[in-house]
């Protein structure tokens, strides 16, 4: 018996084949089409199908099955193939499957008659460079070039006639978020109808599924399979069911439906999209057995501004249909740039021709109207300098940014198209490399795309990974123009820069990659790494970021579960004998050997490049990947072994809370101890909490007043007024509640939202709720109480600790903390609220107003009032003396105010405050009566009696 197998590393069906042969196959096609339906549906076979089945040269296929688990973006993938030789004599049979170039296949078995073959993961040889250098060409890697991603495994044997051969062919994958959803594909093209055909993919996401889509099956030849434009159901038969955290898809079609698909057996791409629920914080963090991964992909974050420059090839090779796309997909992008934008458009060929000599423009109606009008008149013509192109481009950058008063928080990158191979200039890829990386010197970024089959693909992504790019590929017979587009969509709206992901050094080790230069929306950063102190309870997590004018910190502490948590092997079908499926550890393992496999790509020492290619081998043999480095090997099992078994991990929805927790920021899972967020503020007395309850203090006399505000629902409450001086105002909105039984009131109030606005040196404001924070300085940022930030601009900065507090400071003299104030089970007459309290009051002005402001630059005089009302002064170390006396009196700008000795309770009842309580609403104690602290809107920054402003 003949074995053959082999993996071919960037093959494409659809490429190559001469016209006569593909003509052939649909013929052949065409006339076996009736046979195969008849035959699979258990219908009488007629005697024109009998010749037919004479006519049949290769094994029938009878059953083709994929399954697949995604769980938390990590995909475990098997695809399953039966085929049936019912001739007289021993025929070949091919299995032929196109994987995800980003996939690793990680087992592959087979029975042929009663023998079975299995696969073997071993260490490639080193061979000489030339050899190397033709086998792994295009080795897979996270940026792999081409846009239709895929590889093709192969795998060809002899069945003995009248038998059977089975496959089966396991591959694991990380899901990359690109434009805010998961993608998950699988190649459905077995080139011939089948009996049973049947994908079935299972997804758990403890964050919650959102956005679950299946579009229409993909073929890169015949978009959308010739359905009509628009149409976005999905493949006949698919069936699609989900719950807040797992979703269930299937594709089961008949063989009358598969013909109406396609007759020759290639039905295209089964697709799924997804997205997960987030929102801005440290991100998605999960643990088990001593491993962790981290998900960062923050939501509502306002974009940066852009310096790009576009450098597009024209010359003579681009002719016809490549160029025609890329003037398109130009003419949609410079549309879809933002007026904070600034641009430029480099044309080479043999020659380089730049839009705009020597600077960057802004993105205005006419500069757009004018660069379409150049990018229109581009004509094909000459070679292919791209030396003297990207030295051209990061001139133009590296100047402008160096001699013009750029944006601090900008991103500025360079886009560069090419579809050939340097042919005018400097053609040796080395030295371009190294020219590109000098004159780039880390300052911005270089995205390279390659059109058609004639690009240099290991140049194009060799210089993306060493300029903090990214690098795609689209075929000559695609649909460019939507691809060109749809990679300047992943890149095109930059929300965060400079970001950093540390953990403490002493508890973890082998993390991958943990600095980013950039964050583009809808897409997301993952890092992984390994647990050193196993016996800690939580992990501390910080994420550093630049956004805007803003500095931004979040942190939180993430509870290590206990062993068995977190443990999904008691899952059904995820046993395979071979050890445990520990997903978290096996997308470490995966993170790894495919930067290993970057940072060799980019390596120019062959020392170095021997080191990182045995790490990543070793690491591959350890997990059972093949790899560039690794080959699989198959071995005959022995005499009386069993035919392969599906081999399939199908996540239980019964207990699923107990057998994976998918801990986010601070929340701990049940019984695991955590330190409380919560901590002891030592600020100023001065605030409104409560009921609420005013507290004012005053140092220097050693004594503080209280009062009560009883407002109604609704009513929004002046706390400080320095709109005209500080620019600061302080404004305290009110919710209602049952009064509690036996009570003296009709109701309760609680502040359910501050707002703080601030108009020196610029606008701004931020709105402040028990769960939510929105801050906007022209650009909105929104902030979630239950997770630890710091954010930082040049005047402003905003400090939450999750579940706690806020600190608000600005121009750092004036502070303010607010409590956040939550109940667990709320009695009826309780309601989650927020408590106000001045920690610095030094930057408001002398003339601040407010029910709190008014009294942070005024003195307070305690008097005591005898029986026939003559007044004594009391100095301060008789007020304590004065206590039971009832009859007290304090004098507040020529006002007396009769007050009574009381005891509060400020945060969160942690401090008693002895105070002088003012009663009726505090009157004559404020100025004016209560009616004349209302404002209109929270917005409101009137400081004066009558006064109505807004920010």
């Amino acid at each position: 018996m003949i074995l053959w197998l082999w993996l071919c590393w960037g093959f494409s069906t659809s490429a190559g084949q001469p016209d006569s042969e593909l003509m052939a196959r649909y013929l052949e096609e065409e006339l076996m089409a009736d046979y195969s339906i008849m035959e699979q549906v258990a219908r009488r076979v007629p005697r024109q199908a009998k010749f037919l089945q004479r006519l049949e040269t290769r094994p029938r296929m009878s059953e083709f099955t994929v399954k697949s688990t995604i769980i938390s973006r990590y995909a475990f993938t098997t695809v399953s193939c039966t085929m049936v030789n019912s001739g007289s004599e021993a025929r070949e049979a091919v299995f032929e499957m196109q994987i995800p170039a980003a996939a690793f296949i990680s087992n592959f078995t087979m029975s042929i008659g009663n023998k079975t073959y299995y696969g073997e993961v071993t260490g490639k040889e080193k061979k000489h460079n030339s050899d190397d250098k033709a086998r792994h060409k295009k080795p897979p890697s996270p940026t792999d070039g081409r846009e239709n991603g895929y590889e093709t495994f192969k795998a060809s044997v002899f069945i003995p006639r009248k038998m059977q051969a089975k496959f089966l062919l396991h591959y694991e994958e990380l899901l990359q978020r690109r434009l805010g959803k998961y993608e998950y594909t699988v190649s459905i093209r077995p080139q011939q109808l089948v009996g049973r055909l049947r994908v079935e993919v299972n997804i758990l996401e403890n964050s919650g599924i959102v956005s679950l889509e299946v579009p229409p099956l993909r073929n890169s030849k015949h978009k959308g399979n010739g359905k009509l434009e628009g149409d976005v159901s999905p493949p006949p038969s698919t069936v699609v069911g989900h719950t807040k955290t797992l979703a269930k898809v299937t594709f089961n079609p008949s063989v009358v439906e598969q013909t109406r698909i396609a007759r020759n057996g290639i039905l295209g791409d089964f697709i799924i999209r997804y997205d997960v629920n987030r929102e801005l914080s440290v991100g998605d963090v999960q643990i088990l057995n001593g491993y962790f991964v981290h998900y960062f992909a923050p939501t509502d974050l306002p974009p940066l501004p852009k310096n790009v420059v576009f450098v597009l090839d024209s010359s003579a090779s681009m002719v016809g249909t490549k160029l025609k796309q890329t003037k398109e997909a130009l003419f949609t992008i410079l549309q879809d740039l933002r007026p904070e934008d600034h641009f430029n458009i480099i044309g080479f060929s043999n020659r380089i021709k730049v839009w705009q000599q020597d600077r960057l423009v802004p993105v205005t109606p006419n500069n757009i109207r004018d660069a379409k009008k150049y990018i229109h008149n581009m004509s094909p013509t000459g070679g292919t300098n791209i030396n003297g192109a990207l030295q051209t481009g990061a001139k133009l950058l590296n100047d402008y940014i160096a001699q013009n008063d750029i944006d601090a928080r900008s991103v500025s990158l360079i886009i560069f198209l090419t579809d050939g191979r340097p042919t005018v200039g400097e053609t040796q890829s080395s030295k371009i490399l190294s020219n590109t990386k000098d004159a780039i010197r880390d300052k911005f970024c270089l995205f390279t795309i390659g059109i058609g089959n004639d690009v240099d693909h290991r140049l194009l992504e060799r210089m993306a990974l060493e300029n903090c790019g990214m690098t795609r590929h689209f075929q000559e017979d695609e649909d460019a123009a939507s691809h060109l587009k749809g990679f300047y969509d992943e890149i095109g709206t930059p929300l965060l820069s400079d970001i950093r992901v540390d953990y403490p050094e002493d508890n973890v080790e082998q993390v991958t990659q943990n600095f980013f230069p950039n964050y583009f929306n809808g897409s997301e950063i993952i890092i992984a790494g390994k647990l050193i102190n196993r016996t800690s309870d939580s992990l501390h997590v910080e994420v550093t970021a630049s956004n805007s004018k803003k500095y931004i910190l979040l942190k939180t502490d993430v509870a290590i579960d206990l062993p068995s948590r977190n443990d999904i092997r008691g899952v059904p079908g995820l046993e395979d004998g071979k050890g445990d499926k520990n997903y978290i550890e096996r997308a470490w393992s995966y993170l790894t050997i495919k930067e290993l496999l970057n940072s060799r790509l980019k390596s120019d020492d062959n020392q170095e490049k021997d080191y990182l290619m045995e790490k990543a081998k070793s690491m591959a043999l350890t997990y059972n990947f093949v790899t560039p480095f690794t080959v699989l090997k198959m071995r005959e099992a022995g005499l009386h072994s069993e035919p392969p078994q599906e081999e399939f991990i199908s996540p239980s929805t019964d207990g699923i809370g107990e057998k994976l927790q998918s801990l986010q920021g601070h929340k701990a899972p049940p019984g695991v101890r955590r330190q409380q967020d919560k901590q002891r503020i030592k600020i100023s007395k001065t605030s409104a909490d409560g009921d609420p309850h005013f507290v004012i203090d005053f140092p220097s006399s050693k004594f503080s007043i209280c009062f009560n505000i009883d407002g109604e629902p609704g009513d929004i409450l002046r706390l400080v007024s320095d709109h005209k001086e500080s620019g600061v105002t302080v404004n305290g909105q009110l919710i209602g509640a049952p009064a509690p039984p036996n009570g003296h009131k009709k109701h309760r109030t609680y502040f359910s939202t501050i707002t703080i606005l601030s108009n020196k040196p610029e606008r701004s404001y931020l709105e402040i709720t028990p769960k939510r924070i929105i801050l906007d300085d022209g650009e909105r940022l929104l902030l979630s109480c239950d997770r630890s930030a710091i954010v930082r601009s040049s005047s402003l900065e905003v400090s939450i600790s999750a579940n706690s507090n806020i600190t608000v400071t600005i121009r750092d003299t004036i502070s303010f903390v607010i409590l956040i104030h939550h109940y667990k089970k709320p009695a009826p007459y309780q309601r989650d609220h927020l408590g106000f309290y001045i920690s610095n009051s030094k930057g408001l002005s002398s003339v601040s107003h407010g029910l709190l402001g008014q009294f942070l630059n005024h003195e307070v005089k305690l008097l005591q009032e005898s029986l026939n009302t003559s007044h004594q002064q009391v100095g301060q170390n008789q007020t304590e003396a004065l206590q039971p006396n009832p009859t007290n009196t304090l004098k507040v700008k020529g006002r007396l105010i009769p007050v009574v000795w009381k005891q509060r309770r400020i945060y969160n009842g942690q401090q008693e405050v002895d105070c002088w309580f003012a009663k009726n609403n505090a009157d004559k104690l404020i100025d004016g009566s209560y009616k004349d602290y209302l404002a209109s809107h929270p917005f409101d920054t009137g400081n004066s009696f009558g006064t109505i402003n807004s920010l």
